[in-house]
C-alpha cells in the first residue's frame, strides 16, 4: 500500500491485497501525494472534509498520519518532522488541481470551504482566476497548502 502501510503495519481495512490485484497500475498515473503538516488535526480536518468531498475516503491512521484514498490514488496528511513553514511561492510545489465535477459542485465547495478551515483565492476574478476558458475554485488552508477545483468543461 505504500507509506501509510509501511508507517503502521496495517493495510487500512483488511483488503489492501484486493485492492493491489484488482487493477494494473497505469503508467505514469499519480500514485500518491505526501502533505507534511505543522498541524496535523486540523490538517486532517480541512484535507479531510475536501477531499472528502471529492470522493476520498480514509485509509489508513497512525499516530503522525492518515491516508486517504480515491480508486488507485491517495494523499497522506503527515506530521512534518521538522516545525517548518510552507511557502508555495518559494521553490517546490505551488498547488494540488482536482477535477472537482460540474460548475455546481465548484460553486458549492467554494461557497462552503471556509466553514471548514479554507480560505478563498482570487475571489475578484472567481471563477475564472485560471483565464476565461478555466473555471475553477482556488482555496488555500491555514499552512499555505493550494488547492485547485477545476469544474468539468462545458458545466
Amino acid at each position: 500500500m505504500g507509506d501509510a502501510a509501511a508507517r503502521t503495519g496495517t493495510d487500512g481495512g483488511g483488503d489492501a491485497e484486493a485492492r493491489r490485484t484488482a487493477r494494473l497500475p497505469t503508467r505514469g498515473s499519480l500514485h500518491h501525494v505526501e502533505l507534511q503538516v505543522r498541524d496535523l488535526e486540523r490538517a486532517l480536518a480541512t484535507w479531510g472534509w475536501i477531499l472528502g468531498e471529492l470522493g476520498y475516503r480514509e485509509d489508513a491512521r497512525w499516530p503522525d498520519g492518515a491516508s486517504l484514498r480515491l480508486g488507485d490514488a491517495y494523499v497522506v496528511i503527515a506530521r512534518a518532522p521538522r516545525d517548518a513553514a510552507h511557502d508555495r511561492r518559494g521553490a517546490g510545489l505551488s498547488h494540488l488541481a482536482f477535477h472537482a465535477g460540474s460548475a455546481a459542485d465548484v460553486d458549492r465547495l467554494w461557497d462552503a470551504a471556509p466553514a471548514h478551515g479554507w480560505s478563498r483565492l482570487y475571489a475578484d476574478r472567481h471563477p475564472f482566476a485560471g483565464g476565461p476558458d478555466h473555471r475553477a475554485a482556488f482555496l488555500e488552508d491555514a499552512e499555505r497548502f493550494k488547492v485547485e477545483l477545476v469544474a468539468d468543461p462545458g458545466t
